[in-house]
């Protein structure tokens, strides 16, 4: 995976001249290592930067040393989060490999320890999640007031997605984010819930009076409980009031899901329906549902395992949004450093200890 350092070189720097004691440049490196080290604080960063002097020196220039909490505070509550995010963005569409079929998965974070009791304001992040390439693609935040189904085209309007194929929860079923998508010459899968009018109610209907097209079956057993799942798909667009509003809509799709608990020996029963742009292919359509919940475990859990982001209290400026893109940058990079044999906190605690490892994740 290519080195990101550069590019984020240019970013516009919100300090004013006089106050320049460091390099804005350095400043950003700096940030990332101590993150993708394990840094959770600024007091942290400073700590990590203080260790590290006489290696850091050798790429960076360091002209007023390693610079204070304050100063790594000061700089990301200043530092517009949208370039941040830009450069961020365009660093994962240079390294991510998309191919033909790939689910990107579309889903919303909530980063719960950023909540100001005077603002009563909190920050939601928006993030894209690549499974194969194992890497996250982008986010946005969503305003104050506001929400994802604003957020979703502002971040697929960043992204390079032709070919993918991309799954979201109800929240987008959106007609303009289906647009969007097909606009990208990608293809969707939309979870349905009550928020379309009669959309999930005619959906429903359809299963009842319709023929199937195709049905796939799958059966898993693992993490302590046996669950199959029977993804039905109709073709059949008959019952769908308004259907050419919803831009190249071709599929709608029943999943049920029956989950066997061996420790209650209780049955769970579930059923969801969805639409979707592709043809009427059963198995294809289970296999990018399921992969839509890779974006929980892969990226949402990790981050409030392994880098702790739930509780994290960053809460001035811009502070909270730009820590978790730097968290983002770092996790992209641990995945795909693919020698070590360990899990992501584990890479976290071998680059803080070995220089040559850290080197190595960097490609510097």
């Amino acid at each position: 995976m290519e080195n990101p350092i550069h590019y984020f070189s240019e970013m516009k720097d919100p300090r004013i001249d006089r106050t320049k004691v460091h390099l804005l440049e350095d400043i950003i490196v700096i940030a990332i290592l101590s993150v993708l080290c394990g840094a959770e604080t600024w007091d942290e960063m400073e700590e990590f930067g203080k260790a590290k002097e006489s290696w850091l020196g050798t790429f960076l220039k360091l002209p007023g040393g390693i610079p204070s909490h304050d100063t790594f505070n000061r700089v990301f509550s200043l530092l517009a989060s949208k370039e941040l995010q830009e450069c961020f963005i365009q660093w994962t569409n240079s390294v991510a490999h998309l191919t033909e079929g790939e689910i990107i998965s579309i889903d919303g974070k909530t980063i719960c320890g950023s909540r100001d009791k005077k603002k009563k304001s909190i920050v939601h992040m928006v993030s894209a999640w690549a499974g194969v390439n194992n890497i996250v693609l982008g986010q946005v935040k969503v305003d104050d007031k506001s929400n994802e189904i604003t957020a979703i085209p502002e971040l697929l309007n960043l992204l390079v997605l032709k070919g993918c194929i991309v799954t979201i929860d109800a929240m987008g079923c959106q007609r303009d984010i289906a647009c969007a998508i097909i606009d990208q010459e990608a293809d969707y899968i939309l979870a349905l819930k009550g928020n379309q009018g009669h959309l999930l109610e005619q959906t429903e209907d359809s299963f009842r009076f319709l023929k199937a097209k195709s049905v796939c079956q799958e059966t898993d057993a693992g993490h302590g409980r046996v669950e199959q799942r029977i993804c039905t798909v109709i073709d059949d667009l008959s019952m769908i009031e308004q259907k050419e509003q919803w831009k190249n809509l071709q599929s709608l799709v029943r999943i049920e899901a029956e989950r066997y608990i061996k420790s209650t020996g209780k049955t769970e029963m579930e059923t969801r329906f969805y639409i979707s742009s592709l043809s009427a292919d059963a198995c294809l359509l289970n296999k990018s549902i399921r992969s839509h919940w890779g974006i929980e475990n892969s990226l949402h859990w990790t981050l409030d395992v392994a880098f702790n982001e739930d509780n994290s209290r960053k809460r001035t400026g811009y502070a909270a949004q730009n820590f978790s893109i730097l968290s983002r940058i770092a996790l992209n990079l641990l995945k795909n450093e693919t020698t070590a044999k360990c899990g992501i906190k584990g890479k976290r605690l071998k680059a803080g200890w070995d220089n040559m490892y850290l080197q190595k994740i960097l490609k510097i």
